[in-house]
């Protein structure tokens, strides 16, 4: 029996980021976007990760996360989709507190307690590349901004999927 009864719920989608701080608000941007294009899935914008995020994911079948990304790996603006088990876990990383976890982790420990989340497999991310996350601005970044309509595509094709 689940710790909590929550009935499931179909999609919801979440804009992480910081709107203040350069290309780490692009997620609330592209919520944003897809608002404005009557997107009919519950759409949020979010600050928190880690066990926060969980808490706020339980109930859902399924969850899109939107946030922007600095792996070094590609240019900035580059849009990438994967499922959330191809997102690092590091073991101390990015968090708003040091008494806080990794959003995997955070997962891994609601699925134990049987919290009604969605599946790892229902969970996919959409990762802009971003440039500037740490200086105060509320502006994106040229390359940023130019990608905000591609992370809106990508959504709407995965929506379109389920």
């Amino acid at each position: 029996m689940p710790l909590l009864h929550i009935p499931m719920t179909k999609t919801l989608i979440i804009g992480l980021g910081n709107p203040i701080l350069g290309d780490d608000g692009v997620g609330w941007v592209v919520a944003d976007a897809l608002k404005e294009k009557g997107v009919k899935e519950e759409i949020i914008r979010l600050s928190l990760g880690g066990l926060s995020l969980m808490e706020r994911i339980s109930g859902y079948e399924r969850v899109i996360l939107i946030d922007a990304m600095q792996t070094g790996q590609h240019p900035i603006g580059t849009v990438s989709v994967f499922p959330i088990t191809d997102l690092p876990n590091p073991f101390s990383g990015h968090s708003a507190s040091a008494h806080d976890t990794s959003l995997l982790t955070a997962l891994d420990t609601g699925h134990r307690l049987d919290i009604p989340l969605p599946t790892n497999k229902n969970i996919t991310i959409v990762a802009i590349e971003a440039e500037n996350i740490y200086s105060f601005s509320e502006e994106l970044s040229e390359k940023v901004e130019e990608a905000v309509d591609v992370a809106v595509g990508e959504v709407l094709r995965i929506l379109k999927n389920i």
